[in-house]
C-alpha cells in the first residue's frame, strides 16, 4: 500500500475552556494540532498508512507532539528536530457555534526551519499521495521547501494534494502572498478550499468563483469547496456537482477540514489510487461520491468533539454515522 505523506507544521493548540463566571481566570487545555499533522493522524485513525514530515522543536511541546503522532499511529521516521527554535503555539477560542478564533505564536518556530535538504528521498519513493497546506508557505524558506517537496513528489509519481487552510494571521502583516499561494495551488492534482478561501482568491484576482475554479482546473484535476454544514461543491474538468453534508451539532470546528481531507485521502489509498489512476477514479462518479460522503462523515464527527488530534474519528465511527444518516 502506498503511503500518504503529510508535510508541514505540527503545533500546540491551547484551547480555551468555557468560563461560566467572568470573574474566574481563563483556562487553556493543551492539544496536539497543526493542519498537516492533523491530516496524518486522521489517516492513521481511519486505518490508513501515513507519514508526517516536518520539523519539531527540541522542547517539551515537540516531545508531546512526537509522542501524540506515534500514539495515533502516524509514521514519524522522517520527522526532524531542532534546538534553533521552539515549537509553535496557537491559542484558540470558540464561539457558541464552535467557530474558532486563533492567536498564533509563530514565527519564530521550529517548523519554519525545515529546508529541502531535510527531506529523506525515501519518503518520496514510498508516497502515493503528498499532502500540504498553505501554513508552510508563510516564510520564503519553508515555502521553497514546500514547493520543492511538491515537485519531487510529482516526479516520483505521487498524487499531490493541498488543503489551502489559509490563516492570514500567520503571514507578515496578515497579508498572504498570492504568488506563493498560486504556485502551490498550480502544483497540486487535488485542491481543497473552504468557501472563505475561494472568496479570498476571488477578491485577490478580481474574479468570479467560476473563473477561479477554471484557473485551478488548468492544473488540478479535482477541486473541492467546503462550507461548514452547507453542501460540498466538487469540480472536475468534465463534471461538477454538490454533495449534502451529514448534519451534527458542532462544538469545535478546529479539525473539521483536516478530518475531511484525511477521510478522502484514505479512501483513495484503499482503492490504490495514485496520480496515474486519479483520472479514472474521477471519471467514475459513483466512486467519487462514495469517497466524498465518507470524507464528509469524517469532518462531521470531528466537529462534535474538542481538540484536533483528539477529535479525529475512527473508520468504524465514520461508517456508523454514514449508516445512521442513510437510514434517517
Amino acid at each position: 500500500m502506498n503511503t500518504i505523506v503529510c508535510f508541514g507544521e505540527a503545533l500546540i493548540d491551547f484551547l480555551a475552556a468555557p468560563v461560566p463566571d467572568p470573574t474566574q481566570a481563563r483556562v487553556f487545555r493543551q492539544f496536539a494540532g497543526g493542519a498537516p499533522a492533523n491530516a496524518a493522524v486522521a489517516v492513521a485513525r481511519l486505518g490508513g498508512t501515513c507519514e508526517f514530515v516536518g520539523m519539531l522543536g527540541e522542547d517539551m511541546f515537540g516531545d508531546f507532539l512526537l509522542h501524540s503522532l506515534r500514539e495515533a499511529g502516524a509514521g514519524t521516521r522522517y520527522v526532524r528536530r531542532t534546538d534553533r527554535a521552539r515549537t509553535a503555539l496557537a491559542f484558540v477560542s470558540l464561539d457558541a457555534n464552535g467557530e474558532r478564533s486563533f492567536s498564533f505564536y509563530r514565527p519564530p518556530a521550529a517548523d519554519l526551519l525545515f529546508s529541502e535538504s531535510d527531506f529523506d528521498p525515501a519518503c518520496f519513493a514510498a508516497a502515493g499521495v503528498f499532502h500540504v497546506c498553505s501554513n508552510s508557505l508563510t516564510e520564503p524558506g519553508i515555502a521553497a521547501a514546500t514547493l520543492a517537496g511538491m515537485r519531487r513528489a510529482r516526479a516520483a509519481g505521487a498524487l499531490v494534494s493541498i488543503d489551502l487552510n489559509l490563516r492570514p494571521a500567520l503571514w507578515a502583516d496578515a497579508a498572504p502572498v498570492p504568488a506563493r499561494l498560486w504556485q502551490a495551488l498550480e502544483g497540486a492534482d487535488l485542491v481543497k478550499l473552504a468557501r472563505e478561501e475561494l472568496e479570498f482568491l476571488q477578491a485577490e484576482g478580481g474574479l468570479m468563483a467560476d473563473a477561479v475554479v477554471a484557473r485551478l482546473l488548468q492544473h488540478a484535476r479535482l477541486v473541492l469547496v467546503t462550507d461548514g454544514a452547507a453542501p460540498v461543491r466538487w469540480y472536475t474538468r468534465a463534471q461538477r456537482g454538490q454533495l449534502p453534508t451529514v448534519r451534527v451539532e458542532a462544538v469545535d470546528t478546529t479539525a473539521a477540514g483536516d478530518a475531511f481531507i484525511g477521510g478522502l485521502l484514505v479512501q483513495l489509498q484503499r482503492e490504490a489510487v495514485d496520480a496515474h489512476g486519479f483520472d479514472a477514479f474521477l471519471g467514475d462518479t459513483g466512486r467519487l461520491m462514495e469517497a466524498l460522503r465518507y470524507a464528509s462523515a469524517c469532518g462531521a464527527l470531528a466537529v462534535t468533539r474538542y481538540g484536533s488530534f483528539a477529535a479525529l474519528p475512527t473508520h468504524e465511527e465514520a461508517m456508523v454515522l454514514l449508516g445512521t444518516s442513510a437510514a434517517a
